[in-house]
């Protein structure tokens, strides 16, 4: 299988002010765009001033919560109202439903180097969860849940050097970079959440 190919993002993390890291190596990279071109995409983007008032944001903190893990509106929102109705604190509640799609979980385990590639990785059919074919990039995972990139796929370049790379997977997944394989043996804390977003802001935005 050649490498995967990922769709131009960078205008994303520009519009946003900082790095989603939506192209894995390269964000860290000096191609970033974010290095040279640190203002909002556009013609004008050099002299557009970044909103400062609540509720923009708000806006801006869900937006950039929605392309850092790659979902539309409709998904995103979907979370939030599911998370409103369990017993627990709504943020919480609303980044471990995040933390537990496949996709995040082959971009935690180290199987790919940016969300997008492991939606890909997904999507082509490359891994399963307790032996079965899963191709759902929101399929949420459970504790107890095994996974692992189907045997045929483990010698693709694509992998080769996930298998040399320093085990950094958080402490709810359980992982072999070697086999290519993984296991969920607790529910994502709070320790375990994405850093970079302010939770409480977008549970502002949506409670009102």
């Amino acid at each position: 299988m050649s490498k995967i190919t990922i769709r131009p993002v960078c205008r994303l993390c520009r519009r946003e002010g900082e790095k989603l890291y939506l192209k894995g190596l390269r964000c860290e990279s000096q191609k970033c765009p974010m290095i040279s071109k640190n203002y909002p995409p556009g013609q004008h983007g050099q002299n557009v001033k970044r909103a400062k008032s609540e509720f923009l944001r708000q806006l801006r903190e869900k937006q950039k919560a929605k392309r850092i893990f790659g979902l539309n509106e409709k998904q995103f929102q979907n979370y939030y109202r599911k998370a409103v109705k369990v017993v627990g604190v709504t943020g919480h509640e609303f980044l471990k439903l995040l933390e537990k799609r496949l996709d995040n979980v082959m971009y935690r385990a180290g199987f790919a180097s940016s969300r997008p590639q492991a939606r890909q990785i997904v999507n082509h059919g490359l891994c399963f969860v307790n032996a079965k074919k899963v191709r759902a990039p929101n399929h949420m995972v459970k504790v107890n849940d095994k996974f692992e990139i189907k045997d045929k796929a483990k010698k693709f370049k694509l992998f080769e050097d996930t298998k040399n790379k320093k085990n950094m997977a958080p402490k709810w997944l359980k992982v072999d970079l070697a086999a290519l394989s993984g296991e969920v043996i607790a529910e994502p804390g709070k320790d375990d959440f994405e850093k970079s977003i302010q939770i409480s802001l977008i549970i502002e935005y949506y409670s009102k």
